[in-house]
């Protein structure tokens, strides 16, 4: 059963009828360093370079969750990986975010391996912490708004136990997974970053009978096209700041093509 998110909406005030229960919202983390960031991104980017856009897209995200807190019970969380990161990561954060662990070392069923099965470790952690959702945010959507992650929660806290969310990213991956049980069989027998991993999980959704409401469509930041997109999106307004100031202070505001030029030339 597939929904859309025409359902329920987020209202002024609406945050009351949710007390005793919250969402909390674990963004997949790793602390940046070159030539480990960001690396489908070098070329064209230098390795130092990808580094510190990812310590922005970090801090935009976690700050659009702390945003979002202040319109919905959301707790946001930077779930991290490896072990012994912790310091190095906090200082890219946005304050008052918390930290678990989800680096797959967890007991998972067969079938989720990979990264399926840091997410699994990530909502299984969130669930033992006593709150009502869990999901798992991707790092590398930087401008997402906060009213996005506000509609997801009010969507899953508003459903039963049946209830998924999932915001399906252009390159066919998802950027937003949700649930208000542990569903493992959602991480099951997933070919990983392909561009069948979202059709993959509806699928699934629906073999397990689950009622799977869809968020828009974004785009994550991981090839020259879509830094190009960021670049575009970023020049005007107030979209993803920490963002833009790397993008600004990397003397990166042109085309990928002539970064790359730049570079190799």
């Amino acid at each position: 059963m597939r929904s859309s998110m025409n359902g329920p909406a987020f209202q002024p005030g609406a945050v009351a009828s949710y007390l005793g229960t919250d969402c909390a919202i674990g963004v997949m983390a790793k602390s940046p360093r070159a030539g480990y960031s960001k690396t489908r991104l070098c070329p064209p980017l230098k390795p130092d370079q990808a580094a510190q856009l990812s310590a922005a897209f970090l801090r935009d995200t976690t700050e659009a969750m702390r945003a979002a807190a202040t319109s919905a019970p959301i707790v946001g969380y930077a779930a991290y990986a490896p072990t012994g990161t912790e310091a190095a990561l906090t200082a890219h954060l946005a304050p008052d975010t918390l930290m678990i662990l989800a680096d797959g070392s967890a007991p998972a069923p067969t079938g989720v391996v990979g990264f399926g099965r840091c997410l699994l470790h990530a909502i299984q952690v969130l669930f033992t912490r006593g709150h009502a959702a869990a999901c798992v945010l991707s790092s590398d959507t930087p401008t997402l708004p906060a009213s996005v992650l506000v509609t997801a929660a009010v969507l899953l806290l508003a459903g039963d136990e049946r209830r998924v969310v999932i915001g399906g990213c252009d390159d066919g991956g998802y950027y937003f997974l949700g649930m208000r049980q542990p569903h493992s069989g959602l991480f099951a027998d997933i070919a990983w970053s392909t561009e069948t991993v979202a059709a993959a999980t509806r699928n699934r959704a629906a073999a397990l009978g689950l009622d799977l409401v869809e968020l828009p469509s974004w785009y994550d930041i991981d090839d020259a096209a879509s830094l190009d997109r960021l670049m575009r999106e970023t020049s005007e307004g107030n979209v993803a700041p920490w963002t833009r100031h790397a993008i600004d202070t990397l003397g990166l505001s042109k085309p990928a093509r002539a970064i790359r030029s730049a570079w190799t030339g």
